[in-house]
């Protein structure tokens, strides 16, 4: 079952308040391995006026936050932020994923980059027809820390990635959306050092790192260090490092 609430340590809404909602995955929902950036934006003194409602739920697809629209609309932000599609692109990738995201995620038929495109655009056509709000759809960040990887694994998910991000700008471009380049960004600092690949979709290491986070207190950067990676905690998840890239990309999106 999906709560909307304030973000932990904002104020409740007032008539003047500016309110920045957020839809999308566990990288929005900022909870275990996944770095909370909107509660650094929530945390920042120049936002102390704004509040944050995070639409973020672990594992949806693109399918999953268009059900969740209703939700973000009842919210009456003043700007949204739609943050989606790295689970589509990982079920494109893996066809292990693709069945546990169908099971899960109670999917009517298998991911695909025209069905992403379909739910951005429904998603988008609902906001704007619904709302008044200022809207902004995020390029998806690199899945691993091998851009240029001739490891199967690693190279299906730079195409999937890159595939939806295409779809991304496209729609952002034809409805005249902002478009905040979380990529492209994150890709520069990837590329400034690479590190290993994304090589493997085994679920318990994710489980593990939750576990290392909400029950022994360890912090996404500390998963990162132990995992081996320098921008993510666990390949996917970002850690603090480039979540502050995400927080200053948005903080953009919030003052403009």
């Amino acid at each position: 079952m999906t709560t909307t609430m304030d973000h932990e340590g904002t104020l409740p809404a007032r008539s003047a308040a500016t309110i920045v909602a957020c839809l999308g995955s566990s990288s929005t929902a900022g909870r275990g391995q996944a770095f909370d950036w909107i509660g650094e934006l929530a945390n920042r003194p120049q936002n102390k006026n704004i509040v944050f409602r995070n639409f973020g739920v672990g594992g949806d697809l693109a399918y999953n936050a268009l059900r969740r629209v209703a939700a973000v609309v009842a919210s009456r932000p003043t700007k949204i932020l739609v943050w989606v599609g790295g689970n589509d692109a990982l079920a494109m990738a893996s066809p292990k994923l693709r069945r546990f995201f169908r099971f899960w995620k109670h999917l009517p038929r298998d991911p695909s980059p025209e069905w992403f495109r379909e739910s951005i655009s429904a998603i988008v056509e609902r906001l704007q027809k619904e709302t008044r709000a200022n809207v902004a759809l995020c390029s998806l960040p690199p899945i691993g820390e091998d851009l240029s990887a001739s490891a199967p694994v690693q190279r299906d998910i730079n195409r999937y990635v890159s595939e939806c991000n295409a779809i991304i700008a496209a729609v952002a471009h034809e409805r005249a959306l902002s478009y905040l380049p979380l990529n492209e960004a994150i890709a520069a600092e990837v590329a400034t050092s690479p590190r290993k690949a994304f090589t493997s979709f085994a679920l318990l290491p994710f489980y593990r790192d939750a576990f290392r986070v909400r029950v022994l207190g360890r912090s996404a950067d500390d998963i990162a260090e132990a995992n081996g990676w320098r921008l993510h905690s666990d390949g996917i998840h970002l850690n603090r490092r480039a979540g502050l890239i995400v927080a200053e990309i948005v903080q953009g999106f919030i003052d403009s």
